[in-house]
């Protein structure tokens, strides 16, 4: 299998594309070649004129752990030029930051997740490009959480940093497609091309959309396991409640919930006395942990962790939204008052609560706190979406649907 990255690097013709052009690169730790050779190093090597590159969420160079946590802009020591930061001072590209190039090279290895703000970046991105005049090339990678499309469509009007637009949870595209929808979607007047993966096969074992001769690099810092890549799209929403998701620990959201009040193995029982279909595709094992940092510092947490992998892992079977959403109803229904739902401001949006923020709307946390609800009731919400989107993207879609 052959990435975007590589794939330009290889081909004269496309090089030629590029010669007597400014290029700029949108990159982080994770954009690197098959010889894991950088891709900022790798196309100055090649000779291509980079004279600027940008960094997302958590900083090109991977170093900042949590979210809201920005990143300044910087001069690179090695070939001087500017290194601007796209979750900084600003999220959207300046129209300085627009003038340093004539070419942009989007270079991000993405988790398939709508709330994962690479595909938000990309859109900024497309966006600021069609207003001045310049190209962009994805140079396309795996999606490795696969083709598996889950969770409801952002609402209107829940469009936010981690909601660029009604798209489900799970969306199962790579970043080239996804442009592709973006242009189509928000009608973009753009010189758009796709440096497309070769041989991949999303619906293949035993990656199933992740090639076993490419290493895992972490492209944010607790992105620390393909494992993680699959069970995210599920795990992310801890980010909106007061239950650990591993942080401080060296497997961060891998775990369904962690906390030091709640009986893991209690709200298993209650999960499989719900929705047992919704426990496919993973083992989940009881664990136990005491975060270093961020929520529950210090204290012993029960919860369970979750493995998408080896021999548990059935690709087609394995649903994480649902699983973790039915993680909220058990606990909601052995612990009625718990104080489960995180009050801060989320991403900076301020008005919302954040788990409404990050499932774009307020659907599921309404069916978790109704007692009345079943899963049957938000399996026929889901569903919908689900099947609206797999028609929707069908005809952009680059590798195939499986």
């Amino acid at each position: 299998m052959n990435f975007g990255i590589d794939r330009l690097l290889a081909d004269p013709a496309l090089l030629r594309q590029l010669s007597g052009r400014r290029v700029a690169l949108v990159a982080h730790p994770a954009s690197v070649t098959a010889d894991l050779t950088h891709s900022l190093d790798a196309l100055i090597a090649a000779g291509v004129n980079i004279t600027a590159a940008f960094g997302p969420q958590h900083g090109i160079k991977g170093d900042k752990q949590d979210n809201m946590v920005e990143t300044a802009d910087e001069v690179d020591a090695t070939y001087g030029i500017p290194l601007f930061s796209l979750y900084g001072e600003v999220r959207r590209p300046s129209a300085h930051m627009m003038d340093t190039a004539d070419v942009f090279l989007f270079d991000l290895q993405d988790l398939g997740c709508r709330i994962y703000t690479f595909c938000t970046t990309l859109l900024y991105l497309l966006e600021a490009a069609a207003e001045t005049g310049k190209t962009v090339w994805v140079l396309d990678r795996p999606n490795p959480a696969g083709r598996p499309v889950e969770g409801t469509l952002l609402r209107p009007g829940q469009e936010s940093f981690v909601g660029a637009g009604p798209m489900p949870m799970r969306h199962g595209l790579t970043m080239g497609e996804m442009g592709h929808w973006f242009v189509a979607r928000f009608a973009l007047n753009i010189d758009y091309q796709v440096v497309e993966v070769t041989g991949w096969q999303p619906g293949t074992g035993p990656g199933f959309g992740w090639p076993e001769d490419r290493v895992w690099i972490n492209p944010s810092p607790n992105a620390a396991t393909l494992n993680m890549a699959r069970a995210y799209a599920g795990t992310v929403m801890l980010e909106g409640a007061n239950l650990s998701e591993g942080r401080g620990t060296t497997r961060a959201l891998e775990v369904l919930f962690g906390a030091p009040d709640i009986d893991a193995r209690a709200v298993l029982q209650e999960m499989q006395r719900r929705a047992p279909d919704w426990l496919r595709g993973c083992a989940l094992r009881e664990c136990w942990f005491t975060p270093t940092f961020h929520k529950h510092a210090g204290m012993l947490c029960n919860g369970l962790f979750i493995h998408a992998e080896g021999s548990f892992y059935d690709h087609l079977a394995f649903r994480p939204w649902r699983l973790q959403a039915l993680s909220f109803k058990a606990i909601r229904s052995l612990y009625p008052g718990y104080d489960l739902w995180r009050d801060f401001p989320y991403e900076y949006e301020f008005d919302r609560l954040a788990i409404d923020v990050i499932n774009g709307g307020p659907a599921l946390r309404e069916w978790v706190d109704d007692p009345a609800a079943e899963a049957g009731d938000l399996e026929a919400m889901a569903s919908a979406d689900e099947d609206a989107w797999r028609a929707e993207c069908r005809p952009l879609l680059l590798y195939g649907a499986d």
